[in-house]
């Protein structure tokens, strides 16, 4: 898609090659440094809309969550100096989820470098460890390169975040306009899926069929390479038992009889640990078996059986002796593990539902009990269980990492599979939720977005309300109200005796602060009441947003393995 002139500078160059990557949408926020590339932006005709943001940190969050749910990368930008260390944490997150964005920050010009020109910052040494890729360009006619370099890492192998530095003199230099293409399978992720050794297959399938009890737990790597469907054939073929991880919500419906829901120390509950124990062999796919889904590896404990299918070698054997590695998407494991099902013919399945039954009976009894509770403050269960009544089954919600995140992964049980629910796991930075929800409605018009945050959250990130309202995007906020960091809190109290130190601040009217921005707002202190007021808010037809005067962590029976005696 050479323009017609001979030459091109730069920044349109970047613009080009963007639009050649099938980009559709930037988050970001201008500075000085950013001028050119912001005349090009106006100027050419590309079909990229730039949504305007006020924190670079927020722009990141938003291509996270606009990735997540449309299968393309996400792309932010954001100025030089101030701008390329705000828009660090969401690059952080990205690249630890497996999520690919690519952040342009702008810099100062090459050749300033050294003379202490304002906004001077090493952008390649910042960026280099929380990305898969990262380059500052140092000429214009290596724009289309890089910006190819770039996609292609991001989307293949196991997906990533990418950052390119572009300074403000090589966004004026001249590029070559025969140099813009791209390969169209880089617009989407992951690219170029691998499939496993047929001999790995053969093996795993002969461990699995060896144990007595065996027992899957899978992370976000099935659904990321759309292998829900052949998941839950290989689950009902050999009638196993499934738990997930909080990435793995969505790859197989929590209402199925063969799944348990998730388990862990954010998110797990008693019945769930007691699955995981009785396993004496463990099939982790596409996770990594970190220290939130093992409970700091105690469940499985050491020396259980382990097969691992997962597309990056480097986590297999990283924590667990692995008896069998399958190296591979998994998708394409699942579907050779299903042919070799098939094969063999028949196979004797593992009574993985009939097992499940009792646990799921006792953890949704204990949540029946708390859900069903007018105690004041409210308690997070009520909420969710509201909410849960609420919602369709196509509605995507977003969880910020303190309070909401443990309620909504134990107990918004999800009845159909895909990215219905996430929240920023690898990292757990606050303020999450907020501004990767802005990113969801942009990228999955037509669908009912929630965003739940603790009030700590929302003090981090409320000023993109206003991105909200110009947007008019209706989402709808739920705010857990209770004046408190409460997930620090609770282990001031279970691991240090009740020593709270510097965990407490004021309460805000959240509502009021949402009217404010133009946001239509309700704050609820009556469970009666609850139900109610969300089903007006999720109804409205612009932003909403819905202040919950809450139970705090400290006195909650919050399932998190840590705090339950």
């Amino acid at each position: 898609m050479p323009d017609q002139t001979n030459t091109m500078t730069g920044a349109e160059a970047m613009v080009r090659m963007l639009q050649a990557h099938d980009v559709r949408h930037i988050f970001g926020l201008c500075g000085d440094t950013t001028l050119p590339l912001y005349d090009a932006l106006f100027r050419l005709d590309h079909g990229i809309e730039h949504i305007l943001t006020r924190d670079e940190r927020c722009a990141a969050y938003m291509a996270d969550g606009y990735a997540r749910v449309t299968g393309k990368p996400g792309v932010c930008e954001g100025p030089s100096g101030g701008g390329a260390t705000y828009i660090l944490p969401g690059l952080i997150e990205a690249n630890e989820s497996s999520v690919p964005i690519l952040a342009i920050t702008s810099d100062v010009g090459t050749r300033s470098k050294g003379h202490y020109p304002l906004t001077e910052l090493d952008q390649d040494g910042l960026m280099a460890p929380v990305t898969k890729f990262n380059a500052v360009i140092q000429h214009a006619d290596a724009v289309p390169d890089m910006v190819r370099s770039a996609f292609r890492k991001m989307t293949t192998g196991r997906p990533g975040a990418a950052h390119l530095g572009l300074p403000i003199d090589v966004q004026r230099g001249e590029a070559n306009p025969d140099d813009i293409w791209a390969d169209p399978a880089h617009h989407r992720f992951p690219a170029h899926p691998f499939g496993p050794d047929p001999q790995a297959v053969t093996a795993a399938l002969d461990a699995i069929l060896s144990a007595e009890f065996p027992v899957v737990i899978c992370g976000g790597g099935i659904v990321l390479s759309g292998g829900e469907e052949a998941f839950m054939r290989v689950v009902e073929a050999l009638d196993i038992a499934v738990a997930t991880t909080i990435s793995g919500q969505g790859s197989i419906p929590e209402t199925h009889a063969n799944c348990v829901g998730v388990v862990g120390s954010n998110g797990g509950v008693l019945p769930t640990r007691a699955l995981v124990q009785k396993a004496d062999l463990v099939v982790f796919i596409g996770c990594r078996a970190g220290s939130v889904t093992t409970e700091l590896w105690r469940f499985p404990a050491k020396g259980t059986r382990i097969v691992h299918i997962d597309s990056d070698p480097e986590v297999i054997g990283a924590s667990y002796r692995t008896e069998v590695a399958v190296v591979s998407d998994a998708r394409l494991a699942l579907e050779a593990m299903l042919r070799e099902i098939a094969a063999r013919g028949s196979v004797t399945g593992f009574g993985g539902a009939a097992a499940l039954a009792p646990l799921k009976a006792r953890k949704w009894e204990a949540f029946r009990h708390l859900c069903a509770s007018r105690d004041r403050p409210i308690r997070p269960e009520r909420t969710i269980a509201a909410l849960r009544s609420v919602l369709d089954d196509d509605a995507i919600l977003v969880g910020d990492p303190g309070t909401p995140c443990p309620y909504l992964s134990a107990y918004y049980e999800l009845r159909t599979t895909g990215r219905r629910l996430f929240s920023n796991r690898a990292h757990g930075a606050l303020g999450y939720a907020l501004s990767a929800a802005v990113g969801v409605a942009i990228g999955a018009p037509g669908r009912k977005v929630v965003s739940l945050m603790g009030d700590g959250s929302f003090g981090f990130t409320c000023g993109e309300l206003e991105t909200v309202t110009r947007r008019r995007l209706p989402i709808t906020f739920i705010v857990f109200s209770n004046a408190v960091f409460g997930w620090i809190k609770a282990g001031q109290k279970t691991g240090f005796d009740a020593r709270y130190f510097s965990v407490d601040f004021n309460r805000t009217d959240h509502a009021a602060v949402a009217a404010a921005f133009g946001v239509k707002s309700w704050r609820v202190e009556d469970p009666d009441a609850l139900e109610q007021v969300l089903r007006q808010a999720v109804a409205h037809d612009g932003p909403t947003l819905v202040d919950v005067i809450s139970q705090p962590l400290h006195e909650a029976n919050a399932p998190v393995s840590e705090w339950i005696a």
